[in-house]
């Protein structure tokens, strides 16, 4: 069950929202003026666990797919067959064939950059069992191994799924961060967003909402509203 309050999730939407305009917010008992910025802001879910240890805990990990696509500009890249390549080029996603991959030459700095110019890679599966051998561990060390694309999947699906997935993962670390959603989302969809991924965090947690301390949303340039206390 979610401890979520409702009408303070609500407030808070609205007010990400109205900051990210340019309208004035009160926040605590201060007024301040929002700024419209010229790109599409984020709307990122900051956690602060509690009762947990790092060290001596089992650390968790968890994937849930968002309903509604929280950054439009997350870019995906197919590594993939001929045909997956021809239904990439129809739909305007970039992608590489393994003959491209092998033009790499296993070069570390050239990998880093192209690990580093995508949120995320899609494979076929014969170059998927490739992809250690031709380009070492790159992709998996900056945590962006690719997610399998069978030859019957339909390519735009599974993009839209990749993009939708949101990640859990504890570190060493009581703090974690992601993206639950935009500014250009409804506050409706942004708050559908934050109330299924905060209860899919929670049931990944050892004691629940015990191990919950604090929860606030925030627009990238705007201020942190707290969701949970």
């Amino acid at each position: 069950m979610s401890k979520l309050n409702s009408e303070l999730l609500t407030q808070s939407v609205d007010g990400i929202l109205k900051y990210s305009a340019g309208e004035t917010v009160t926040i605590g008992k201060k007024d301040v003026k929002g700024k419209k910025r010229n790109f599409d802001e984020t709307i990122d879910l900051q956690i602060t666990l509690k009762n947990y240890d790092p060290q001596r805990d089992k650390r968790f990990s968890g994937s849930f797919r968002l309903p509604v696509i929280p950054r439009p500009n997350f870019q995906v890249c197919i590594l993939g067959s001929q045909s997956h390549c021809d239904k990439a080029d129809q739909i305007g996603i970039d992608r590489m064939t393994i003959e491209d991959l092998k033009k790499f030459n296993k070069n570390k700095k050239i990998i880093k950059k192209f690990a580093k110019k995508y949120d995320a890679f899609l494979a076929s599966g014969p170059i998927l069992k490739q992809i250690p051998r031709i380009l070492g561990p790159g992709l998996t060390k900056a945590g962006k191994f690719p997610t399998l694309l069978d030859e019957g999947d339909n390519v735009q699906e599974k993009v839209d799924a990749v993009k939708a997935t949101i990640k859990f993962q504890m570190k060493k670390v009581m703090c974690m961060s992601l993206a639950v959603g935009n500014v250009n989302m409804s506050a409706a969809e942004i708050t559908l967003n934050v109330q299924l991924a905060v209860n899919f965090l929670v049931s990944l947690l050892k004691k629940n909402w015990q191990n919950v301390k604090v929860l606030y949303i925030k627009s990238s340039m705007g201020p942190p509203f707290q969701i949970y206390y």
